[in-house]
């Protein structure tokens, strides 16, 4: 008997506290288990009790990385409790906002946690002071990160936990005068940084893990989703976002703080840039469609690694809609609707750049939160990267030397760029007393 373990203590180059374990026995594979070890934070619990107009502000310290995702999806659950009516021109602010993210949030995967895999360097720092091309490629994606960062913070006050997003629109909203003149010209200049990085990831040698997988995203008739849709597969699930609880359903693992997800009745699916993609293909801008046509990849597309080149296609996309929104926004009347609490429930789910990210709350009469349910992309992936662990895992332990297997895993979780501490909010535990 043959036995090979490829295991991971601590994950370099994601968001929190994770590992692999996988054993193989001649050539099979017997345990592949994603670790998730990052403490629980109990993020629900901390919010029952708390009035609805707390959540932005709350939901959005889940994550330093993507707080428009949680502070939108929270936002868009209240206004659904509450019926809430959104000024066209707020409702625009709020794709230019989740603009901001994506583009910082996409670049950040793609130039400083992805792209040392494939050059054989262990952070983007070494990988930058080793060659002076690859120094250049750092500097421009640094270059275009800047300027999500930029969106963000015009329209949420500050880049890190934003504060300007509210229940009923915003703080205060800016004049176009001021969106053109603080951002316009860095756009401009953004759109041929995205094009170069979209050139740039779809030449890197990208293993070819195609197989048959669920692809799950919001899909709007008018648009590429981003705040609003119905929740749609390949698989031909087609829901209103309010029938979450429905058709999924969170599952627990002894070796993880998270809480996977599952369709009910089927298994794992997949969310993110690669599953919007491949579901809304034909929503992109007709630029953006006419430049990802260069890289010669097709969508839909089964393989999980072309998910960095889906994030680039993104990223052109987000700088594309960004100028659009710009170029035709005129400021609201008002910056805030009136917002009437009642005693109901609310379901809100938008694309965080890691995929689809669910919130659902009930509230009292007052606007105090009485029940609280986030589900997170990397709990909804969870089960996928172990999927594809399990199917990448012998190919390249019989293929390559251990250490080199034990590379490639790896680069098969960080491309689900897994933000792990969202990840982490309760665990369902059952006592049995003989």
């Amino acid at each position: 008997m043959s036995e090979k373990l490829i295991k991971v203590d601590d994950l370099g180059r994601v968001e929190g506290e994770g590992g692999i374990d996988i054993r193989l026995v001649d050539g099979q594979v017997q345990r592949v288990e994603f670790h998730i070890f990052e403490p629980p934070r109990f993020f629900e619990a901390f919010l029952i009790g708390r009035k609805f107009h707390e959540l932005p502000d709350m939901t959005a310290r889940i994550c330093g990385i993507c707080p428009v995702a949680y502070q939108m999806s929270s936002i868009h659950a209240c206004e659904h409790a509450f019926g809430t009516a959104i000024d066209p021109a707020i409702r625009e602010l709020r794709r230019l906002f989740y603009c901001g993210e994506w583009i910082e949030s996409h670049v950040l995967h793609m130039f400083l946690l992805a792209a040392p895999d494939f050059f054989g360097y262990p952070s983007a720092i070494a990988m930058a002071q080793d060659r002076p091309e690859l120094r250049q490629v750092v500097q421009r994606a640094l270059s275009l990160k800047r300027v999500g960062n930029d969106i963000v913070a015009l329209l949420g006050g500050r880049e890190i936990h934003p504060v300007g997003a509210q229940v009923g629109g915003f703080s205060r909203t800016p004049t176009q005068e001021e969106l053109v003149r603080s951002l316009r010209d860095l756009l401009l200049q953004a759109k041929d940084d995205a094009v170069w990085s979209m050139q740039f990831v779809s030449g890197l040698e990208l293993p070819d893990l195609s197989h048959d997988i669920e692809f799950v995203s919001l899909s709007h008739p008018d648009e590429y989703p981003m705040n609003e849709g119905r929740i749609v597969s390949n698989k031909g699930l087609d829901i209103a976002v309010e029938q979450f609880g429905d058709y999924f359903v969170e599952g627990q693992s002894p070796y993880s703080n998270a809480l996977p997800v599952l369709v009910k009745g089927r298994g794992p699916f997949f969310v993110g840039p690669l599953a919007r993609m491949n579901l809304n293909f034909d929503r992109l801008s007709a630029e953006t469609k006419q430049v990802a046509a260069t890289t010669g990849i097709p969508f839909p597309n089964d393989n999980p690694f072309v998910s960095i080149v889906a994030r680039a296609i993104e990223v052109h996309y987000a700088v594309c809609e960004a100028l659009r929104i710009i170029d035709s926004y005129h400021k609201p009347a008002q910056s805030m609707a009136i917002v009437q609490p009642r005693q109901a429930s609310g379901h809100g789910a938008t694309e965080a750049p890691r995929g689809l990210l669910y919130h659902g709350y009930s509230f009292d009469d007052a606007g105090l939160i009485r029940s609280a349910r986030i589900i997170p992309p990397t709990a909804s992936n969870q089960y996928m990267i172990e999927e594809d662990l399990r199917l990448y895992a012998p190919r390249v332990a019989g293929a390559m030397p251990h250490e080199q297997a034990v590379h490639h895993c790896e680069m098969a979780v960080r491309n689900y760029d897994p933000c792990i501490s969202c990840s982490t909010h309760a665990l369902r535990v059952t006592l049995s007393i003989d």
